[in-house]
This record gives structure tokens, C-alpha cells and sequence, in this order.
């Protein structure tokens, strides 16, 4: 499996990158952070956009820049997706497609025909961009992107010039990039729903630095770091509808280590979603409380503690079989239960979040 080595310093006044980190050659990797944070520098200059005076980068094993090497970004294999489309707009859907082609180099890595099935333009060839919408321009920005069979995808912002009816509109074809291409994707966002639901590698930066970087499940679950995607801690399983019980309108998501279950929304059996629990949806207890509201009732073993920025408040990891999740906790009641590693308890799960 390729994948990428990145090395770069940057300082310019009022702003420095430092970054050397090992990127992996599948699935999807958030550059995920705060504006100004640096994960846009960071994708320009793996795109050689931007030519940072200090770097290394290498790709497979093949240097792309380092003290004496610096392949240009046209010589570059890669797809560049701005956060405007950009389209040619003198060209129509197609025409802008197989300007894309032209740049093409090496294997076919995707075809025409694959990438406007991937996008669902097939409609759209024969339009300009003034007749597109803001969220099939996007569509076609990335057909056009992959129309140049890139061994890497780079995408900067791509959602955060749509709103939010055209945010939904794209999604589910990003989903399909995800599902379906073997080429990995850098993703840039600083959208938390973005990140939980596309997402297989999470990179956070701050300050031009990156402060975690892993698997989006065990990064995420970090609590020496804990990194919050929008208002909470929380974890992300990746789970499939298992049984969908029509009398309660109830839906069964099984993940590795247990079930969950959530309000139906109609998603068939046998379909693999991607599901969110936030840490103040979690609580524990000692043993199998019988009598109670909460439906999701899942045996686990306590395996890190760690005190929260507020000082009544601990977070705590628990592993159900291998996935984990994090529930929040004062103090005094950790202290009650007598909460220490390795010890068995019952996690109640009290709302499930479906990133649809």
C-alpha cells in the first residue's frame, strides 16, 4: 500500500508549519482544525503549490521534493479540489472533463465514464457552468479532478462554499468516493460532521503544529488529547443495520463488540453506517441496571481515566469487545462507583447519533 511522507517547515511572520508525519495510501485522512491552524498550507504544500524552503515529501517510496528534487505540481499525479469549483466557463461539463483527461499521466486510474458515474453528472454533460448549481458545479469540479487519474485526491474545503441543503446533496457522493476508489484522499475541513462521517484518519493541527494523528476511531478516543469534533468528546463506530423492528420503529446498528439501538429511519438491513456517541450520552454503572429508560445496555471494561479541563469532571474510556467509547463523569461519582482500570462495568448509551 502507498502512502505519504511529509516533512515541512514553513516560517512566515505571524505563522509557522512544522509538520513531519507518515500519511497511509487508503481510505479518506482529515486535515481537520481551526482556521489558521495551517491544514490548508499543509495541503498546498503536498501539492507543491506552495514550496516550503525546508521539506521532504515522498510518495510510495518516490521523492516528490527534498534538497535537491522538486517535481512541479503539473508533474504531480494528483487531483486538486478548491473550495470553489473553477470550472472553464466557456466549456461544458464534458468539455471541462476531458481538460482533466489531458493532464492524465501513467495507468488509467479512474475512467471518464467512472468518474461521471461516481459524481451521477451523466445528465449534466452537455450544460455549462452558469446552467449547474452550486453543488453539481462541485460535482463536476471533483469528476474533473479524478478525470486526470491521480494517485492522490486532494481536497480543500470542498463543502464550505455550499449551503447546507447542497452540503447534503454531496455528501452521499463523497461517501461513494470513499466506498468505491482505491486511491487515498486528503480531506480538508474543519467541519466535525464532515470529519465523523468521511473520514477513516484523522490528522488535527493547531498552531501549524499537528497535535494527534491515527486511525479516526482511536484518535478520536485519545484521552491524553481528547479531540472534540464540534461541542463534545465522543466516539465514532462503524456499524450495519442488523434487524429493524417495525412494531417500536426501531433500528439494531451492530458494531464490533455489541448493538445498539436507535430510532428507524428506514435504512434496509445489511447496510454499513457510520454511527456517532457523544460522551455525555454515556453513562456507567456497577451492575446491569433492569429498571430503566435507557435501551442500550453494553458490557465493557474500563481501560483509561483522565481528569477534564473542568475539575469535578473525568472522562473515561471503555472498550466494548474492541471498539471504544468515552463517557464523561464528576468526579464524585467515578469515586462512587469506584472506577479504575481494567475493571468491568455496564455502559448505558442514551442517544446514538446516524451520520446521514
Amino acid at each position: 500500500m502507498e502512502d505519504i511522507h511529509a516533512r515541512f517547515h514553513i516560517d512566515w511572520p505571524g505563522f509557522r508549519l512544522d509538520v513531519d508525519l507518515t500519511l497511509p495510501g487508503r481510505g479518506v485522512t482529515a486535515l481537520f482544525g481551526h482556521s489558521g491552524s495551517g491544514k490548508t498550507t499543509l495541503l498546498r504544500c503536498i501539492a507543491g503549490i506552495e514550496r516550503a524552503s525546508a521539506g521532504r515529501l515522498t510518495f510510495n517510496g518516490e521523492v516528490w521534493q527534498d534538497e535537491k528534487i522538486w517535481v512541479p505540481t503539473h508533474k504531480r499525479p494528483l487531483g486538486y479540489v478548491f473550495q470553489e469549483a473553477s470550472l472553464f466557463p466557456h466549456l461544458t461539463v464534458l468539455g471541462n472533463l476531458r481538460f482533466g483527461m489531458k493532464r492524465a499521466s501513467g495507468p488509467v486510474r479512474v475512467s471518464l465514464d467512472q468518474a461521471v458515474e461516481l459524481l451521477g453528472i451523466g445528465h449534466l454533460l452537455d450544460r455549462k457552468p452558469d446552467r449547474l448549481s452550486g453543488g453539481e458545479r462541485q460535482r463536476v469540479a471533483i469528476a474533473r479532478a479524478l478525470a486526470v487519474s491521480p494517485r492522490v485526491l486532494l481536497m480543500d474545503e470542498p463543502l464550505a462554499a455550499l449551503d447546507l441543503k447542497r452540503k447534503q446533496e454531496i455528501l452521499p457522493y463523497l461517501e461513494r468516493l470513499h466506498d468505491e476508489l482505491d486511491i487515498p484522499v486528503l480531506y480538508v475541513s474543519h467541519s466535525p460532521d464532515e470529519v465523523a462521517r468521511l473520514a477513516d484518519h484523522l490528522v488535527a493541527m493547531e498552531e501549524g503544529r499537528v497535535i494527534a494523528a491515527g486511525p479516526l476511531k482511536e484518535t478520536l478516543a485519545r484521552l491524553d488529547l481528547p479531540i472534540r469534533l464540534g461541542e463534545d468528546a465522543g466516539a465514532v463506530l462503524d456499524a450495519v443495520v442488523g434487524e429493524r423492528d417495525e412494531s417500536w420503529h426501531l433500528a439494531r446498528l451492530d458494531f464490533p463488540g455489541g448493538s445498539l439501538w436507535t430510532r428507524d429511519r428506514g435504512i434496509p438491513v445489511g447496510r454499513k453506517i457510520r454511527v456517532r456517541v457523544l460522551a455525555r450520552d454515556v453513562s456507567l454503572a456497577r451492575q446491569r441496571q433492569e429498571e430503566t429508560s435507557v435501551l442500550n445496555l453494553l458490557r465493557g471494561r474500563v481501560d483509561a481515566i483522565e481528569d477534564e479541563d473542568h475539575p469535578g469532571l473525568a472522562l473515561v474510556r471503555v472498550r466494548v469487545g474492541e471498539s471504544p467509547l468515552l463517557a464523561r463523569l464528576t468526579k464524585r461519582s467515578a469515586s462512587a462507583l469506584g472506577i479504575v482500570r481494567g475493571q468491568e462495568v455496564w455502559v448505558q448509551v442514551k442517544s446514538v447519533a446516524l451520520m446521514e
